[in-house]
């Protein structure tokens, strides 16, 4: 198996590797609406869109090493293939920054651990680990450690800090962070709530609860057969209110009519969904639940629809909260991945974030266009980001003559009356 490979392939004592066939798929048990777990959670539809839509922004965005000094790619690196074409025996790096987002997410504390080749350290494989499976800690001397449990055997081992890739969401410590499902506990937690109180109301029969009233005595126990021959004691209130449940409530009792006996009256309690202003509360709980995971309404189908909107809404996603997010990717990438020499020699991993708005045809444009008059982009620059050969010439930057420092105004000002004069005598 793949976990007992990576374990052969580590020699250094306790520092042992967690691989990816024994770690994918490990589940979060389950608790109450307080205390959100992560299959909880995902329950409600805009808590799974929003880890499903940063999850696969962060997964499809292209990963890479880049020569500070050139602004280039390194094209012939290593590293490239690891995070480019394969990051570990079982997963491509889209599923594996996926998941290691998702994990970042609902528990705080995304985990990749790096293995490395025995002779050269060099890494050739990135493995998520799940949240729940690893414990970092400090030592006497403030150093930073990860306990890792084994999902199979449950044994515990240690991975050098050097050799796990943290990837934190808030954090108070500094060392550990703190998921956003924890942090929104009491938003998710009434909307699971409202969500269930939902469910309860058509598992109901889409009626409201009621009393059913007599005058006759229901005190007492009466005898009721048993399948088996026995007989058990049942206060009559209780065998009423089965009976009643047994034949009035599901979907598939709606509606039914409903012979009496013993002079019950049925009287419903009438509240119904608009009273309780459920549709209000659930729209605020999609609100509520996108802002603390910083996802605009347009991705998750909700709030009003506009083109105009949504354009400027998809690259105010990118720009705020997409990208913390990659700059911590990119610290962390670089720090763990490369050696102290080649960060020297201005090698960094760099995240390209211009993925994210190649379905918005009109702001990818329009940033192009943007940064090509401003002069920080060359047509190359373009071409590169679009994943087309660059051309001949297309190295040059231009900028527009309108913006000139202050400094040279009268200078330019001059000049250009002059040349301007000078024509007009030609003619």
């Amino acid at each position: 198996m793949i976990f007992d490979r990576a374990l052969r392939k580590r020699s250094a004592g306790p520092q042992n590797a967690v691989t990816t066939a024994a770690i994918i798929g490990t589940g979060v048990p389950a608790s109450g609406f307080r205390e959100t777990s992560a299959k909880t959670a995902m329950k409600l539809s805009t808590v799974n869109r929003c880890v499903e839509a940063l999850s696969d922004s962060i997964g499809k965005l292209p990963v890479y090493v880049m020569d500070r000094s050139t602004r280039k790619k390194v094209e012939d690196h290593p590293l490239n293939a690891l995070l480019s074409v394969r990051a570990n025996e079982a997963q491509s790096p889209l599923v594996c920054k996926k998941m290691a987002e998702g994990n970042r997410l609902c528990g705080g504390n995304g985990y990749l651990w790096i293995l490395r080749d025995p002779g050269s350290l060099r890494p050739v494989e990135l493995i998520p680990v799940p949240h729940e499976l690893v414990t970092p800690w400090l030592d006497d001397g403030g150093h930073l450690w990860y306990s890792v449990i084994h999902p199979f055997t449950g044994a515990p081992f240690t991975v050098h800090r050097a050799d796990m890739i943290h990837l934190m969401a808030y954090t108070y410590s500094g060392w550990k962070g703190v998921s956003v499902l924890k942090r929104a506990s009491d938003v998710i937690g009434a909307g699971r709530a409202a969500q269930l109180y939902n469910l309860n109301y058509y598992e109901n029969g889409g009626q409201p609860a009621g009393v059913l009233q007599t005058e006759t005595d229901l005190s007492g126990y009466v005898d009721v057969p048993m399948a088996d021959g026995r007989t058990e004691r049942v206060a009559k209130k209780d065998l009423i209110r089965q009976e009643w449940d047994k034949r009035h409530a599901g979907p598939s009792n709606a509606h039914r009519i409903a012979v009496l006996d013993y002079g019950l009256k049925y009287n419903p309690i009438s509240i119904s969904n608009k009273d309780a202003q459920f549709v209000e509360q659930s729209e605020l709980s999609v609100q509520d639940i996108a802002r603390f995971f910083g996802v605009p309404l347009y991705k998750l189908q909700a709030g009003k629809q506009s083109y105009e909107s949504n354009e400027q809404n998809a690259i105010e996603y990118v720009v705020s909260t997409l990208h913390p997010i990659v700059t911590q990717y990119e610290e962390e990438l670089t720090w763990k991945l490369l050696t102290s020499s080649e960060i020297a020699r201005g090698l960094e991993i760099r995240i390209n974030m211009m993925a994210e708005l190649r379905g918005d045809y009109q702001s990818r444009s329009a940033w192009y266009r943007t940064m090509r008059e401003l002069g920080p982009f060359s047509a190359n620059d373009i071409l590169a980001l679009e994943d087309m050969p660059a051309v001949e010439g297309g190295d040059e930057r231009y900028a527009s003559l309108n913006y000139v420092p202050l400094s040279l105004w009268r200078e330019l000002s001059v000049n250009r009356n002059q040349g301007g004069n000078n024509n007009a005598d030609r003619t």
